[in-house]
Parts: C-alpha cells; structure tokens; sequence
C-alpha cells in the first residue's frame, strides 16, 4: 500500500535541499510499504492509495536514539534527590539498579522497557538501541538482551558496566568474566559490545580487553568515555574504530583531534548532565572541529531518566553550543551514523518510513518551545504508531 504525505509545508530530508538539514518547502513523500518511495514539491507528487495531511506543519525523520539502558527494574528518585540536594555523582548508584534487576522476573523486565519504548515513540523516536549492563552475571546479561531484542535490532551488551559488588577488589577477574564466558552467553543477543572506560569503572587496559573480545566475536564497538574525567576512553574508541565515543564531556585537545580524524561519531547525552548537575559537553568545539556529532537521551534510572529527544534537543541548543539545525541532524542522522546504518535519520528515496509530523511550522520549535508536545503523528516502518 502506498501513502501520500501531503501538504509538508517544512521538510526535514537530511539530503537534498536547503542548508544542513535539507530543507524543502511546500513538499510531499510518498510511502510504498515500509519505504521512501518519493519526495517533491506536492504540485508534482504522484497518486497513491492514501493520504495523510500534514496541514502545512513540518515532517522530519524519526528521532535515532543511539544510546539508552531500559532493561532495568528498581527506582533511584531518592538518589536524584540526594543530588539536587548537593552530593555529587559518583556512578555508584547503579549497583542498586543491578540488585533490583537481578531480582525482577522477565516480566517485570519487558513491562518497564516496553513502557519506555513506547514513551519514546510517542515522542517521535522510531529507533532505539537498548544496552544491558545492570545484571552484571551471565543469565541476567543474555536475559536482558534478550528482551531488548524484543524491542529493537539495535542491542547492546554492556557488561562492563561497572565491577558488582561480588567483584569488589577483583576486577580483573571481573574483566576476564565479561570477555570470556559472559561474552559466549550474550553475543548472541546483541549487535553491539560497549564498555564504561572512565573512573571508578574501568580503565584502558581493562577496556580493550573486552572491546577486542567482543569484536573476534563480530560485535561493532561503542565506549562510554570521558563523563567524569578526561581519560583514555575517546582515544582507545577512536583507535580501535568504534562506532561511537559516547558522553565526551571532559576532551583534551587531542581528544578532538583524534574524533576529528576518525570514522567515530561523539554521542553526546545532555540529559545526563542535566540530572546530574554536571558540566555540558561543548558540542560547539567539537563542531567546529569537524568531528561527527549525534544527540541521544541515554536514558537509565540514575543518572538520565528522559525518553526525550526534543528534549534533549533544546539543551543542546541552550546549554551546548549548537545551533537548532545542528541539534535536530544529531538527533536524527547523527544517531544513525553512530549505528552506521544509512536507512534511518534521512528522509531520502530508500529510507525507511521512519517520520514524525510536528503540530508547529518549523523544526525550530523544537528548541523554541521546550517541555511543550508537538509530535503530532508518528510513522515507523510506514505505519502508523
């Protein structure tokens, strides 16, 4: 069946058209099954079996969202708390996720996550990866992934989240865990192998271990770096050609430089900063730099427990430097950069139907009217969410 998107009065393509976002005006798409089949000026747009009427509003590609942790059970508001009050983040606190998680059924598990998914998609996210990293032993890794795989394609295994409180002082021992057994039981789940390379977490050695454990095994790489301190984890990313450097608040000028050179993409997850009170990465040096940039909510209990993109969105453009056309090709093409996978966060003919129709006249909206709904409708695989 084919659909007519119709009366687009802003088009977000991140293709052909004008500036960084591949603006159109006064467009038209249409969808064959689950595809971008065509796009135009809505004067030359060919019949198709129905129609959908943006009513002049703006339609961009659904949110990619490249970075968030849903497979939990538990609650941390008493901790959010704790550090609005004043105490700092430490990442301590998700060993208490773990303990919750190790002892929710699965049931629990897919409930919590497949409400989260769905908090997502109503807010135009048509792509989501999911890590685990909050069971931290064989069973409750795979199982975790598991029911991530039940959400999305795109899964993570991150048991090299931190050390559990079994491990304590062993970490070493912990590491030949995750890159040995641990791995066998989980790669199967999962397309992607992460590791959290930064204080209190793991150090260089520890994550290359894993990252090239993981990758013998056919996992693309991603790495959390450079949240709490500057660190090795952008450099070791940018050398082993990970995917993504995710987080990269505290960057050294090589740093930048390395991101600069490399196929890595620098996620950037200002939700976290919000939460936590913390420094904003400055996505204007990185930018400017020449580095490849994408925006993602890193949803989780502790630190970031947002499913919003638009608004992440407008704290990247308040609080990091970027422009509003910057902050909406992160949050789209840059997220599908940082899967590698060129069908999503584009509006091109090949794509996947992956759109949101906004209820406002321009993606600047986005920004300019923070905290406020304007997603109006949703398609994800040319369906209708």
């Amino acid at each position: 069946m084919s659909v007519l998107v119709d009366d687009i009065g802003e088009l977000v393509t991140n293709g052909e058209g004008e500036g960084p976002l591949g603006l159109r005006r006064d467009a038209a798409i249409v969808i064959d099954g689950d595809r971008v089949a065509w796009v135009g000026a809505r004067s030359a747009a060919p019949a198709a079996d129905a129609r959908i009427d943006a009513r002049g509003a703006t339609v961009l590609p659904g949110f990619v969202d490249s970075h968030s942790h849903l497979v939990f059970a538990g609650d941390r508001a008493p901790e959010f708390a704790a550090r609005m009050a004043g105490e700092p983040y430490t990442g301590g606190g998700i060993r208490t996720t773990v303990a919750a998680t190790r002892e929710a059924s699965d049931e629990v598990l897919r409930r919590g996550a497949g409400r989260l998914v769905g908090e997502a998609r109503r807010q135009g996210t048509t792509t989501i990866e999911i890590k685990s990293g909050y069971g931290l032993n064989v069973d409750d890794e795979a199982r975790s992934l598991r029911i991530a795989g039940e959400l999305t394609g795109e899964t993570t295994f991150l048991g090299a989240h931190v050390v559990p409180a079994e491990y304590a002082g062993r970490a070493d021992d912990y590491v030949a865990l995750v890159a040995g057994s641990m791995l066998d039981g989980c790669a199967p789940y999962a397309k992607w192998v992460d590791v959290f390379c930064d204080r209190g977490a793991f150090d260089e050695e520890q994550a290359r271990t894993v990252l090239t454990a993981g990758a013998k095994r056919g996992l693309g790489l991603r790495v959390h770096a450079n949240q709490l301190e500057a660190g090795p984890g952008v450099r070791l990313a940018v050398e082993l050609g990970a995917a993504s450097a995710d987080h990269c608040t505290h960057l050294t000028d090589a740093d930048v430089d390395a991101l600069a050179g490399s196929t890595t993409v620098a996620t950037l997850l200002p939700g976290a900063e919000f939460s936590t009170r913390s420094t904003y990465p400055d996505a204007r040096r990185l930018i400017d730099a020449g580095v490849r940039v994408a925006l993602a909510t890193d949803c989780n209990p502790g630190s970031s427990y947002t499913s919003s993109m638009p608004f992440c969105i407008a704290l990247a453009v308040r609080d990091m430097g970027m422009t509003p056309a910057e902050a909406v090709r992160a949050a789209t093409a840059g997220g599908a950069d940082a899967l590698r996978r060129h069908d999503i966060g584009r509006l091109v003919v090949g794509a996947k139907a992956d759109l949101t129709v906004l209820d406002a006249p321009s993606h600047l909206h986005l920004a300019y009217r923070p905290g406020v709904h304007l997603i109006r409708t949703v398609l994800h695989d040319g369906v209708l969410q």
